[in-house]
């Protein structure tokens, strides 16, 4: 096993580091009839990511035990995405999950394959094209997305951020707020992934394109999933212009021509700039590039030197 990440007591008591959520991935395990023999830690961060080695399954631990729902409702929309046949990560059959471990929630995945590799921006916007033409069951019960509520409650969480820092940024979500209230959305409104990036697009075994991180499901305009995209080439350069162009021409549609392009673009970085926030206090790199990017908000200089996360 991969140890030596540091985190902080969570759930019933269970500390999220390496040595600590490797119990609940045995645990897990074993309720659920798999193997945890020789797992891998792909990752620790919002989520502890393993890699089974006995199947070729992903076991996802949270970081924060509120996600139940969340998770309840990514299994649920797994399980319809493969009765509709669309690329998508999927569950293992005969598994019950969500389970509840030490207060933590661990969800299995099938793993997309041996190794991490991303599908492009094309491919990305032909998968968000398909997804906008689904019409979602009701039995998904899928949420309204409320940006400026998941906003707050990022916000209510940064207690390893300075009081100047905190208030900048509070002030900046309060006038996007409003701003946000004259949005005149020209998508359909409608099931979105939530978070609609090249991060969360991988390369399948077999050569296809599949979404992955499907606990983002929604009901929104359908700009929310085309903004990272756009946002990643313009402000960033992330994407480049061969890039974007290509994603626009085949999802169809210029979110950057759009009026309310650079509202929604605001926004959406705050949220990136929000959720580093809670890495600042267990991570020096996270807080070096959360301090570039809080400067950047406030001087509209040096976008172009943010780091990917």
């Amino acid at each position: 096993m991969i140890s030596g990440s540091g985190g902080g007591p969570v759930g019933s008591g269970t500390e999220f580091t390496a040595e600590g959520v490797v119990v609940v991935l045995c645990e897990a395990c074993e309720a659920a009839g798999l193997d945890a023999n020789g797992a891998e830690l792909l990752r620790l961060g919002s989520n502890a990511v393993y890699r089974l080695a006995s199947l070729p399954i992903i076991v996802r631990i949270a970081r924060d035990p509120g996600v139940l729902p969340e998770m309840e409702r990514a299994v649920g929309v797994a399980r319809w995405l493969q009765t509709v046949d669309f690329p998508a990560t999927r569950v293992p059959a005969g598994t019950v999950q969500p389970v509840v471990v030490r207060g933590l929630v661990v969800t299995f995945w099938e793993c997309v394959q041996e190794r991490e590799e991303y599908a492009t921006v094309g491919e990305l916007a032909d998968l968000l094209r398909r997804l906008h033409w689904l019409e979602e069951p009701e039995s998904l019960s899928l949420p309204y997305f409320d940006p400026m509520a998941k906003l707050s409650a990022s916000m209510d969480g940064l207690n390893a951020v300075s009081e100047e820092d905190r208030s900048f940024l509070e002030e900046r979500a309060d006038k996007l707020a409003k701003e946000y209230d004259r949005l005149d959305f020209v998508l359909p409104f409608g099931m979105i992934h939530g978070d609609a990036s090249i991060g969360n697009i991988l390369r399948h075994r077999d050569g296809h394109a599949v979404l992955i991180d499907l606990d983002g499901f929604a009901l929104a305009p359908r700009e929310w999933d085309l903004i990272q995209t756009a946002l990643f080439y313009d402000r960033y350069g992330w994407h480049s212009e061969a890039e974007y162009a290509e994603f626009v021409h085949r999802y169809g549609f210029d979110l950057m021509n759009w009026p309310g392009y650079e509202t929604l673009a605001d926004l959406r970085e705050l949220m990136m700039v929000a959720w580093l926030g809670h890495q600042v206090g267990v991570s020096e790199r996270s807080a070096a590039e959360f301090a570039r990017r809080v400067r950047s908000l406030r001087t509209g200089k040096g976008r172009e030197e943010w780091n990917p996360f």
